[in-house]
């Protein structure tokens, strides 16, 4: 039998039963759709946290330590000349906080003493206005950069028309020079240059977190490791217990990568979609078991036919290839529609998860991939092909002579 007849008996067996053939393909369908929808949704998920979260910054350090006495910029010049040779840059940062007025509102916020390399390492980038410049943080400038939510609450939605005002904060004037989103890992933050908040507002030299660029090709995790045992050893730190912690002589040292960051985000983004595509899995097994009742059904019915065609001189492998195509093809039906659900699915999913994740300022777009497509057509197909070959085989065994005979 040639391939075109056997694809025109195929569609031909379809259409006669479209109302049954619409129902079986329904489990198809769903799974399908759900594992587009999923993997979408989580591909989209990661996009936004890996995007907007600063976490693309993959040659970034963070290093927090508490070592009884405060961290010094000379102590940071220490770390910079002994390990020139892998970081790009080191930074140190300051925290408080602070009240914002501009004469007419006042807002509590975190501020953030820091250096145009710490933004540049964190990925921070203003929506309107400028960064610090270098000279600004060498004298100590009183300028600030606000965060957004806090240029809405004073001036409107207009972040242009924050720049140039004079806002008051703690006993000095700032001006504000640049605007920065809510959203991201440093969303909800305000800056000001470091050696201003030690001098006008913390009153203390001290840095609680240095912030580095790693050199290009230097390997993440060894840098890490180094890190750890140079500050270990400058600040006369014991080597931590086997559990992490610090025996609990009151310090604390801890050297974070980005990097790190990223590749437990795609460990931890991995084991939740193949737990969501081993619960769609169901669906799909489900979907085959109705495959293969439909088929089955339909080789009962086409005895006869069966019967006829082998008296006519069709071979085993004709009447088994037929019912295959017919399975296979059913479920490719089922995939088309499935990956069309998977795509309004995703698209929803996505709205849904951008409306819960709103506080963070995290807008999360579906991404539908070549690869997940291809990975839906190559299930339902072999789905088609598991789930069909038993109907398949069966009406290939049938005797001519008693299929004739059946009623």
């Amino acid at each position: 039998m040639r391939i075109r007849d056997l694809v025109f008996e195929t569609f031909s067996a379809i259409r006669a039963n479209r109302g049954r053939s619409l129902l079986t393909v329904l489990g198809i369908v769903i799974g399908i759709g759900a594992v587009i929808a999923m993997t979408a949704l989580i591909d989209g998920i990661k996009a936004s946290l890996v995007g907007e979260l600063g976490l693309s910054q993959s040659r970034t350090v963070s290093i927090d330590c508490w070592v009884g006495r405060e961290v010094t910029a000379d102590d940071l010049g220490a770390l910079e000349r002994g390990m020139s040779d892998d970081y790009e840059s080191l930074t140190g940062v300051a925290f408080t906080g602070g009240e914002v007025s501009n004469g007419e509102t006042e807002r509590q916020v975190t501020i953030l003493g820091v250096e145009p390399q710490y933004l540049s390492a964190m990925g921070v980038s203003t929506v309107a206005g400028r960064t610090f410049t270098q000279n600004e943080c060498d004298t100590g400038s009183r300028v600030v950069i606000l965060d957004k939510s806090v240029t809405d609450s004073m001036w409107g939605s207009d972040t242009n028309a924050a720049i140039g005002q004079t806002v008051r904060i703690g006993n000095d004037d700032y001006t504000v020079v640049g605007v920065v989103g809510s959203g991201g890992i440093q969303g909800g933050y305000s800056y000001v240059p470091l050696k201003t908040l030690q001098a006008r507002m913390s009153g203390e030299a001290g840095i609680e977190q240095i912030v580095g660029i790693a050199r290009e090709g230097v390997d993440m995790e060894g840098l890490a490791s180094r890190t750890e045992s140079y500050l270990r050893s400058y600040f006369n730190l014991p080597v931590a217990d086997e559990s992490g912690g610090e025996n609990g002589t009151g310090y604390y040292l801890s050297v974070t990568t980005m990097d790190s960051v990223i590749k437990q985000l795609d460990s931890t983004m991995a084991a939740f979609q193949a737990l969501m595509t081993a619960v769609a899995g169901v669906s799909l097994v489900v979907g085959g078991i109705g495959i293969m009742n439909m088929m089955l059904t339909n080789v009962t019915e086409r005895i006869r036919e069966i019967g006829l065609r082998k008296a006519l001189g069709a071979r085993r492998s004709d009447i088994t290839l037929q019912f295959l195509l017919e399975s296979v093809v059913l479920c490719l039906v089922g995939g088309v529609f499935g990956i069309l659900l998977g795509f309004a699915g995703a698209s929803a999913l996505a709205q849904a998860a951008s409306s819960f994740m709103q506080m963070g300022g995290l807008t999360v777009t579906p991404v539908i991939s070549t690869a997940a497509i291809a990975l839906a057509s190559g299930i339902c197909v072999g789905i088609g092909v598991l789930f069909g070959f038993y109907p398949a085989w069966r009406a290939a065994r049938l005797d001519p002579v008693e299929s004739l005979r059946y009623q």
